[in-house]
């Protein structure tokens, strides 16, 4: 089997792209779409066993990838990577921030070093890779970037630091847009709703409790797919989006909307996308369908 996107097959021929957080999750299933897509995929993440994993996939499937761990975090670090990326590859033509984390905490119980964490993983490393690519490679031949973000549009209660990050990196996203326009570089954004991947499995408590009750407060009264997120990623990256910079496209089937005023009805014709061939149920969702 092979990814079913909806996209031509030599979208990105030639085009070096940068997944990060490319390890599992969204940003597993994007790389898989991209390299199907003829892109040749730099997965870049923490944790090496995942990255060289995900790489083995792609290969396997007949796409191309690399991989190198990087703390994003790290300014110094960024900056090697990136250069060693050009180094060994040539150009960026594509940089997908999807790297992130954080952990479920009302704001009275996060300490500083939490907060800080959360906000230098989901907002500074973002930018630090960003500005890397843009002064190291796109300001000479343009490109396009897609930020990660949530939905956080009404606060994100139980996961303050997050929201404050992902608030920052929509804001980010305009500005960069505006500054690098003139080189050609698109920078955009995509805020997922409730998105069944592995992520979810790393919760506990009461949080995890929760999470098979979710679909019940979207008004397509579902959770939505990787391929649901990457296929939004892959039009913002594409040709298709010349014309479209500094703005953050929502994927949470609504849900970010209305109010407890109105009721959300039976959904009767909500039909979920998956393109992807090794995407599998996080196991808090087994036996919930």
């Amino acid at each position: 089997m092979a990814y079913d996107s909806i996209f031509k097959a030599d979208l990105f021929a030639g085009q070096n792209i940068i997944v990060t957080g490319g390890g599992s999750g969204i940003g597993r299933c994007t790389a898989h779409e991209l390299a199907a897509l003829g892109a040749h995929v730099l997965l870049i993440g923490r944790n090496a066993d995942k990255l060289k994993s995900v790489t083995a996939e792609i290969v396997e499937d007949g796409g191309k990838a690399d991989w190198q761990t990087c703390d994003i975090r790290d300014e110094e670090a960024v900056k090697h990577l990136v250069s060693e990326l050009i180094r060994k590859h040539g150009p960026i033509h594509g940089l997908v921030n999807n790297a992130g984390g954080q952990f479920p905490s009302p704001l009275a119980s996060i300490n500083q070093k939490g907060f800080e964490t959360v906000v230098r993983t989901n907002l500074v490393g973002g930018f630090l890779m960003a500005r890397e690519v843009f002064n190291q490679s796109m300001s000479q031949h343009g490109g396009a970037i897609v930020n990660m973000l949530a939905d956080m549009w009404g606060g994100m209660p139980g996961m303050g630091h997050s929201g404050a990050a992902r608030s920052g990196m929509d804001n980010l996203t305009k500005t960069a847009a505006f500054e690098w326009g003139y080189a050609g570089v698109r920078v955009n954004a995509v805020a997922p709703g409730w998105i069944a991947s592995s992520g979810m499995d790393t919760y506990e408590g009461a949080f995890k409790a929760v999470i098979p009750t979710l679909r019940e407060h979207v008004p397509l009264k579902r959770i939505g797919t990787e391929s649901e997120v990457s296929a939004a990623i892959v039009f913002l990256l594409s040709p298709a989006a010349a014309f479209i910079s500094g703005s953050t496209l929502r994927i949470d089937g609504a849900a970010s909307l209305g109010g407890r005023a109105w009721p959300i009805h039976k959904a009767t014709n909500s039909e979920s996308y998956n393109g992807f061939h090794r995407a599998y149920l996080p196991d808090v969702l087994k036996d919930k369908e």
